[in-house]
């Protein structure tokens, strides 16, 4: 999930308001584009609340209309204007003397508006105190919600955050467009840990303010990660321990090519199978079957196999199957245990190093990784599984340059591992050289005309040409491989892709909402799957629906940063079921900018 956009850090906005509100509104362009995380080197993109928000490895991404000043940013006109030191002295006099408010309308405006310039020369000299007590008497005389929003930032240059919230509740009760002040609490609520309710300001804020105010749009950017984070966390310290789906546990076993038993561990081998060399080669037997269920007995068999012990020359290979299920399963750090161990015991097994330097790379370890391949090279330089695997973590780097040597080294020492191929033809699709990499999809289609995955990760590279006839056309092919040589354990991606592409070609709801119902059938804890039906239920506008697919989204992730990521969909389409509920008028505003339903996914 890659590199982070860094945000730079909030200014408080303790400016004054000394003008009304404009009541203008402005659209925003219709965003139509959001496309699937199911595939590699695809952002996931969806529409909401007005904006287009993109949430990929490497952060969250807000697109909108060019920015213009005014907002929240920047000392207010009034606050600019330095009140004489005459009518200064005039307005403390008639204070410290407590005079009588004047009863007519007019005298009480005419008052009020005489204190607020005293309030604020007395803020612009940093005299907060003096300014509080002055806005209080101009409040009054007169109930404004600009005296109230500048009273809220006295409080604000104090870092009083309650006093904060309180008067800019009073100043949104008047005026409930009032951006200043809805950014003002949405600070206030920052400073408190309040970052659900900092969130909802903030994203009222950039709606009424037609996410023109740069300052306003970061804010909604930095709370959406602080408030994902906060609730990862917690779910992420809940977390029951579990594999995740049938197609992502496939998908990584395959990543590794397929070797014969270890001697000994053969199907008619005479062993016991309450010892720990029976439990091993029954957790073996299990894993060829390709399901959930196999995949929860193989991982049962390995965890039996070390407690059980008696493994002989099989024990290096037993922590390495156990510490690949616990990885999988999320235990980290008893993961690189059995892999320490597996290492320590057998130094030539390769394939506990590639393992282990994948799980380095997963926690950013970048240097632990590139050690471990080292190593795995110094006891077998001809392995062709370290090549293919070292030319992930350039993938993930984004050296495709690197990667693509990699790649090509895998497939000379072995031309017989599909993936190989496939990832060298994506790698070059990366670098721009389309037409190698179309080259090298004929080459592999050709080479492996019975293998589904190649059809797949075509189809994937022809949709993002939008060549959609001949993508929905491979995806076709490759479901009916998966259907014929996986009946038990099929991959769903290709059932996802095709809706996808039906949906970016035809807009076809209907269809596209089937296909996925269908895959989450065979395969109900497919992220992928569930993620894309939230994003699809979105752009029909069926937020609580979405929002459920985007929790049940997060449920299903495996890392904190995963979990992060889906929790940031989740929370911004709850955040604009609440702007909606609470702020009615602006759901009406959001459908004239093209927010809400409509957009497509591409």
């Amino acid at each position: 999930m890659s590199g982070e956009r860094i945000l730079p850090p909030f200014a408080p906005n303790t400016a004054l308001d000394t003008s009304s509100l404009s009541s203008q509104s402005s659209s925003l362009p219709l965003w139509d584009r959001l496309s699937s995380w199911a595939a590699e080197n695809k952002a996931a993109v969806y529409t909401i609340a007005g904006i287009a928000i993109v949430v990929s490895g490497a952060g969250i991404l807000y697109y909108r209309s060019d920015s213009r000043t005014g907002g929240a940013s920047g000392a207010e006109a009034d606050a600019k204007k330095k009140a004489s030191k005459k009518e200064r002295k005039k307005a403390k006099k008639d204070k410290d003397k407590d005079q009588t408010q004047p009863e007519s309308k007019n005298e009480r405006k005419e008052y009020a508006t005489k204190l607020k310039i005293a309030g604020n020369k007395a803020y612009g000299d940093k005299s907060y105190n003096e300014a509080i007590d002055l806005y209080g008497k101009a409040i009054l005389c007169k109930p404004d919600p600009i005296f109230y929003s500048n009273r809220a930032a006295c409080y604000n240059a104090l870092g009083n955050w309650d006093k904060v919230v309180e008067d800019t509740t009073a100043a949104i009760g008047l005026d409930n467009e009032y951006v200043k002040a809805l950014n003002r609490r949405a600070n206030a609520y920052e400073h408190l840990k309040q970052y659900s309710e900092a969130l909802l300001d903030a994203t009222a804020s950039c709606i009424i303010d037609g996410f023109r105010n740069e300052q306003s749009v970061q804010s909604v950017e930095r709370l959406l990660k602080k408030v994902a984070e906060a609730k990862g966390k917690a779910i992420l310290d809940g977390k029951q321990k579990r594999l995740p789906s049938p197609t992502f546990v496939t998908n990584y076993l395959q990543s590794f090519r397929p070797r014969p038993r270890p001697e000994g561990l053969e199907e008619t081998a005479d062993l016991n199978e309450d010892s720990g060399k029976g439990q091993l080669r029954a957790g073996l037997a299990a894993m060829e079957k390709k399901t959930g269920e196999g995949y929860d007995a193989a991982s049962r068999a390995f965890d039996k196999a070390l407690e059980l012990r008696d493994l002989d020359e099989h024990e290096a290979f037993a922590y390495n199957m156990r510490g690949t299920f616990r990885y999988l399963r999320g235990e980290h750090a008893d993961a690189l245990k059995d892999l320490d161990k597996s290492v320590e015991l057998q130094p030539s097994l390769t394939q506990s190093y590639i393992k282990r330097a994948s799980m380095h790379l997963e926690v950013g370890n970048r240097e632990g990784a590139a050690a471990d391949f080292e190593k795995a090279m110094e006891h077998k330089q001809d392995d062709p599984d370290i090549y293919y695997h070292r030319a992930q973590l350039h993938f993930i780097l984004a050296e495709f340059g690197d990667a693509a040597k990699d790649y090509q080294k895998s497939i000379d020492l072995d031309q017989d591992f599909i993936f190989s191929h496939i990832q060298l033809g994506v790698t070059q699709y990366k670098m721009g050289t389309i037409a190698s990499s179309m080259a090298t999809f004929r080459r592999t289609m050709k080479k492996f005309d019975k293998m589904p995955d190649v059809y797949n990760y075509y189809g994937e590279l022809l949709l993002d040409q939008q060549k959609y006839s001949e993508a929905i056309e491979k995806f076709e092919t490759a479901i009916e491989m998966e259907k014929q040589t996986k009946p038990l354990g099929m991959n769903v991606l290709p059932l996802v892709n095709k809706a996808l592409a039906l949906f970016q070609w035809k807009q076809d709801f209907q269809e596209a909402e089937k296909l996925l119902q269908k895959a989450l059938i065979i395969d109900p804890e497919c992220d992928i799957a569930v993620a894309t039906m939230a994003q699809l239920l979105l752009q029909q506008g069926k937020v609580t629906e979405a929002l459920k697919y985007f929790e049940r989204a997060a449920e299903l992730s495996r890392t904190e940063g995963e979990i992060v990521n889906a929790l940031s969909y989740a929370e911004a389409t709850r955040t604009q079921l609440e702007v909606q509920e609470k702020y009615p008028q602006l759901a009406n505003r959001l459908q004239g900018m093209g927010g809400l339903p409509g957009q497509g996914m591409r």
